[in-house]
């Protein structure tokens, strides 16, 4: 007989992903939901990718190699998630399958993206969709603080024109984003790593069920 599904007793959703640009917290989020839930944790592969340190350096040149071995790794890890027993706890994952499109759009040009599009189209159609998705934002530079801060070596290098413009594609997506319940927020002024009762605000909202698009932009710098 199939496992029956159940849910966290914390959280409405089975299935949560945590997404934002490079540096705004999203694999942080992912773990501490996972510790506070005992949910199971799914992290995206960034390091394994061989193009990655030379497409830092030269985007032109390694940004197909790197953009197609993102697509297909990603998918292969979701195919090996789902081919599990999920839904005995609540799934948290820090990357969504279709942000990939996100940098396609940035860094190719238009006959790789024709490629491209068709090859992700067809994967697309074999990934399944969050219950919810956390899209956390920052001006970009918050994020080159906390790039430089974590300290990965191969981000060390990277272009702040290059970030700006990332950020821009994000919040352009997910400003057109309706397959799932949207969580937007804002984490200029919100330490959840660090601080405890940041991250308690933002589980509050977490733990609401919703649909459409939520925004929390909360001002915890002046104690609100």
């Amino acid at each position: 007989m199939p496992a029956v599904s159940r849910r966290n007793e914390l959280l409405p959703w089975d299935y949560i992903v945590v997404e934002g640009v490079i540096g705004v917290g999203k694999t942080s989020l992912s773990k501490l939901l996972s510790t506070k839930t005992d949910g199971r944790l799914n992290l995206e592969v960034v390091e394994e990718n061989p193009f990655l340190s030379s497409f830092y350096l030269d985007r032109s040149a390694f940004a197909f190699q790197t953009q197609i071995f993102f697509l297909l790794s990603r998918f292969r890890q979701q195919q090996d998630l789902f081919q599990d027993d999920l839904f005995n706890s609540t799934l948290i994952s820090d990357y969504l399958f279709a942000k990939d499109r996100i940098f396609a759009n940035l860094n190719l040009g238009d006959d790789e993206l024709t490629l491209y599009n068709q090859l992700a189209t067809i994967l697309e159609q074999r990934v399944r969709k969050p219950g919810l998705v956390i899209y956390l934002q920052a001006r970009t530079e918050v994020l080159l603080q906390r790039i430089n801060w974590r300290g990965r070596s191969f981000e060390q290098d990277m272009d702040a024109g290059y970030l700006d413009a990332l950020n821009g594609a994000y919040s352009y997506f997910f400003h057109h984003y309706k397959d799932a319940p949207l969580l937007v927020v804002n984490t200029d002024n919100l330490d959840f790593v660090n601080v405890p009762g940041d991250f308690d605000l933002l589980f509050e909202q977490i733990q609401e069920s919703f649909t459409g698009t939520r925004y929390f932009a909360p001002d915890t710098s002046n104690g609100m």
